[in-house]
């Protein structure tokens, strides 16, 4: 079985604050850690009343202080926010306290509505368009020997891995053509995953940093004892995504019986297309599932996000998840 990950959305629940997040996602970190996952990615997303992983690099330095071995990252720093260099000092400090633990993954998305993006926007010539060259900018930084007169410090000569993570085949191509890792959003966005796939394991250029290509897909998981209970449980993430896609996001809500019988055809069909790429059951049903999602896809590593209500079903299904990837 290839390497299973987490991906954490730092979720604010219905009745819950931050603070409470920040607890919650240390606790995860810490379980899978126990329980082998191989890293822990924070996303940064701002303006969103269920998400509190605005920070991710303050929100990485407080999960990496309570583990010791699993990797933490950012799953991803959306880069048109910021200057390269800013980003670069941010990860050669995390890398500096906890060195060869810290994974840098990069998007070219706001991480936010229009509103939101214009008031993050780092000077008013900010454009996205710009990624590639912002991405080249911020890996010069973190080599030993920078052409560059302004110096990462600290950041230069450390080794933080850089990731590209993409929706759209633009991130594919970028990828292939810096010879780095490739994280796709299948978890929401799974419309050009395999095309995606395909252009980065066809176009991919050796680096220092990657001898061949190395995919890792995201993938809902709401794992539970039961299908009933599973289902059950998956219904707070369906009620996140309707209420996103709807303008009116809020935070992460409970589960409600019957919720999918109360949509109308349009909303049904747009949760079956954007959570197409998840597992909903018992772990009998979730294992078959993970099964036949990785033989189609040939990943090298999945991204698992478990966006749960209840903590303890969130760590119950994480728990499941790692069952199933140990074989036991």
């Amino acid at each position: 079985m290839i390497p299973f990950s987490i991906l954490d959305l730092a979720p604010i629940t219905e009745g819950s604050t931050a603070a409470d997040s920040f607890r919650n996602s240390l606790d995860l970190a810490q379980h899978g850690e126990r329980w082998g996952y191989n890293r822990f990615w924070l996303a940064e997303h701002h303006g969103m009343p269920g998400i509190a992983s605005a920070a991710t690099a303050v929100l990485m330095s407080h999960v990496a202080n309570g583990t010791s071995t699993i990797r933490i990252g950012a799953g991803g720093i959306m880069l048109p926010n910021h200057s390269p260099l800013v980003i670069a000092e941010q990860f050669g400090t995390l890398a500096s306290l906890f060195p060869g633990r810290i994974d840098l993954g990069l998007g070219r998305a706001p991480g936010s509505d229009h509103t939101t993006a214009r008031a993050l926007r780092r000077n008013l010539a900010s454009d996205a368009d710009e990624f590639p060259q912002d991405v080249v900018e911020l890996m010069d930084y973190f080599a030993g020997s920078s052409r560059r007169q302004v110096r990462a410090v600290p950041g230069a000569g450390l080794d933080v891995p850089v990731w590209i993570l993409g929706s759209s085949l633009f991130g594919a191509q970028l990828a292939a053509a810096l010879g780095l890792p490739y994280a796709f959003a299948s978890h929401f966005a799974p419309q050009m995953m395999m095309q995606a796939i395909e252009i980065y394991r066809a176009t991919f250029r050796p680096s220092a940093q990657l001898d061949k290509p190395h995919v890792m897909l995201g993938f809902n998981v709401f794992a539970a004892d039961t299908d009933a209970e599973a289902h059950l449980r998956a219904t707070s993430m369906q009620q996140a995504f309707v209420n996103l896609r709807t303008g009116n996001p809020t935070k992460l809500k409970p589960p409600v019986e019957g919720y999918l019988d109360l949509l109308g055809p349009a909303e049904r069909g747009m949760l079956d297309s954007v959570l197409s790429c998840s597992a909903i059951g018992s772990p009998a049903t979730v294992a078959q599932q993970l099964k036949a999602f990785i033989e189609r896809t040939g990943a090298d590593e999945l991204m698992i996000t478990s966006q749960i209500f209840d903590h303890k079903a969130r760590l119950r299904s994480y728990e499941i998840t790692a069952d199933i990837q140990r074989g036991s």
